[in-house]
């Protein structure tokens, strides 16, 4: 039986593509910069350009990948990008046409980077008939699903908050999930400490961090609690950068608090170690 090749791609921060070939991937993954400068018009055929570059480091022909995945940050539909507020410019991109038109033949499946990363975690868990939600914490806050389904579900961007001073979401909406965990949210709130700084103080006591400390769980909790609502009880993954401060024990009691139906109780929460490489194998996922 001949193996299907396939090139997972995740782009935000970095991009970085991999080969993949029945949900593993193979060879290496290559990294380079990000899009954060990139413009519009240029995404496509840079993204071109590192997916061959890494068909080439595995010897594999271009002309030989039956399926390309894309994970992008935002509301993504139809291959489009409707709505990108970290990577601006990418609003309105049909990142789909924009790659076939850059020479690509294989069929381009275009999704958010927070779904990639929970189908790679169904993926490699061998779960793919599991229902998989993940947040993923850095810069911004994605909600991944799987499956995915119709809809933005735009989770970091769930109201937290009715307080009208909580307003350093980078889409500009107050009370938002994002404005209170996200990387650059944080760096917004303390204008005198790095978001690293913040959490090492929290930690050792200091009590402006400590007091953040605890709204940042607070938020996790209730964005957790109304998928919880929305959705059903489960697990709920947690993985990014920032996933290494959550305390699983602090933020089940929140989520009691605020989850008092018998019915919808029993969730539980899993800080996973996820890499490039799930999202890459999860963008690759039909």
């Amino acid at each position: 039986m001949q193996t299907i090749m396939k090139i997972g791609v995740l782009a935000s921060d970095e991009i970085a593509v991999g080969l993949v070939a029945d949900h593993q991937l193979v060879g290496k993954i290559l990294v380079s910069g990000g899009l954060q400068a990139v413009p519009n018009e240029e995404i496509a055929p840079i993204i071109r350009q590192h997916i061959e570059e890494a068909c080439r480091a595995s010897s594999v022909d271009l002309a030989a990948i039956e399926a390309i995945g894309l994970g992008m940050p935002g509301i993504v539909r139809n291959g489009i990008i409707e709505e990108s507020p970290n990577l601006p410019q990418l609003k309105g991109l049909n990142l789909r046409a924009a790659m076939q038109n850059a020479g690509l033949t294989a069929p381009v499946h275009v999704l958010n980077d927070a779904d990639a990363v929970a189908a790679g975690i169904a993926a490699r868990r061998g779960q793919l008939e599991k229902f998989v939600r993940v947040w993923t914490l850095g810069h911004g806050i994605g909600f991944g699903r799987y499956p995915q389904t119709e809809g933005p579900w735009e989770g970091g961007h769930m109201v937290v908050s009715l307080d009208p001073k909580e307003q350093f979401c980078g889409c500009g909406g107050q009370g938002h999930l994002e404005g209170i965990m996200g990387h650059r949210a944080i760096r917004m709130r303390f204008l005198d400490l790095e978001p690293e700084e913040v959490f090492t103080n929290a930690i050792a006591g200091e009590p402006r961090c400590a007091t953040f400390l605890k709204l940042w769980h607070r938020a996790l909790a209730g964005a957790t609690a109304s998928s919880v609502h929305m959705g059903g009880p489960g697990r709920f993954f947690i993985s990014g950068a920032n996933a290494r401060y959550v305390d699983i024990g602090l933020l089940l009691q929140y989520l009691h608090d605020m989850v008092k139906m018998s019915p919808l109780q029993g969730s539980v929460f899993e800080v996973v170690s996820t890499s490039e490489e799930t999202a890459i194998i999860g963008a690759t996922v039909e």
